[in-house]
């Protein structure tokens, strides 16, 4: 098995082991990125600025490597914006432990607050982004 063969076996392994996302990101507004993230010569702020408010909020969901979110949110945001295979992943880095998202603010009433939209620290983010790099460059 070549090295690449290994990498697709594993890829597609880890890939039939994972549950479905909680979040329906079918139909999130992607405009925050559409609007601000634009080719064909795209700014790294503010693709990178535009990507973090709207993924910040998902941080527990794309973190969580026992769902699929973080490949579907890729391909929606590709979808929606026809970026370049990998665009986010080669321009959006903070440092060894992902990107890092601001904390949110206490919120009044706790029972009222959706868990998807909780602003948490994207410390696994950097690896996701890796992956959708390489799942667009081997497909």
């Amino acid at each position: 098995m070549t090295f690449h063969e290994h990498k697709l076996h594993v890829i597609i392994s880890s890939l039939c082991f994972t549950s479905d996302c909680p979040v329906n990101f079918e139909f999130q507004n992607y405009t925050i990125i559409t609007s601000q993230c634009k080719g064909p010569h795209y700014s790294q702020n503010a693709c990178c600025t535009a990507f973090k408010e709207f993924a910040c909020p998902f941080a527990d969901e794309l973190n969580d490597v026992s769902n699929d979110c973080a490949s579907t949110m890729f391909s929606y945001i590709n979808l929606n914006g026809r970026y370049p295979p990998g665009l986010f992943a080669s321009f959006c880095r903070e440092g060894k432990e992902g990107l890092a998202c601001p904390a949110s603010a206490p919120l009044a009433d706790d029972t009222n607050a959706n868990a998807g939209q909780k602003l948490e620290n994207l410390s696994a983010l950097l690896i996701i982004l890796a992956a959708g790099f390489m799942l667009f460059h081997i497909f």
